[in-house]
């Protein structure tokens, strides 16, 4: 099997969402839908120095994660209807959504929270890769639409041996927990993670 995976260079990314709007565009998804999220995460806090106010440690920076095409993939393995299954010759992890029962199992087993419920049609959705835009030979919708090109696609050993082996920058879970397909540049303030927490607003 040759795994296909993720690259997202969390020192470029720039919070923009591109690809955020790019796959719910692609996917034609409802509100409360989104496959792919970009978290902010940051911390620190303002004091008071010679009667004036100062940034004291700030930090932030983006995290944009889908789903991690796992190797032990948690969602696959708690899905009481077997509507989840991973390819064997490209590892994606893909929902049957005809065998789908909507009992959101895999989101709650699922470290990242990736996939996501639609409750018009009481289904999961879930980020398959652009399967039918890998069909055609391109990549990813939130591959080509990243403003940053902060996100690439690829065989997961390639994109190992290019950029090395980290998978996991917080506010992400440690990748040990399911050996995500992915790897990621950490930002330069990522070593102040025990200090900062997801700043993201609520949206749709």
């Amino acid at each position: 099997m040759k795994q296909m995976g993720f690259y997202i260079d969390t020192a470029t990314c720039i919070g923009c969402k591109t690809c955020e709007i790019a796959c719910k565009d692609h996917k034609n998804l409802p509100v409360g839908v989104r496959l792919r999220k970009v978290r902010e995460f940051g911390g620190g806090s303002w004091q008071e120095k010679d009667g004036f106010m100062v940034p004291a440690d700030v930090f932030t920076y983006f995290v944009s994660a889908s789903c991690m095409h796992c190797a032990r993939p948690a969602c696959l393995e708690v899905c009481p209807a077997e509507a989840i299954s991973k390819n064997k010759e490209n590892g994606i992890v893909a929902i049957d959504k005809e065998k789908c029962i909507g009992c959101q199992s895999c989101i709650e087993a699922c470290p990242y929270k990736a996939p996501s419920f639609n409750e018009k049609e009481e289904k999961t959705y879930k980020c398959d890769m652009c399967a039918d835009r890998l069909a055609q030979g391109r990549n990813p919708e939130c591959v080509d639409s990243c403003l940053q090109r902060s996100i690439k696609f690829g065989p997961l050993d390639e994109l190992r041996k290019k950029y090395g082996k980290i998978n996991a920058v917080a506010p992400l879970p440690d990748g040990k927990l399911t050996d995500p397909s992915a790897v990621i540049r950490p930002h330069g303030q990522s070593d102040k993670a025990a200090k900062g927490r997801v700043r993201n607003v609520t949206e749709l």
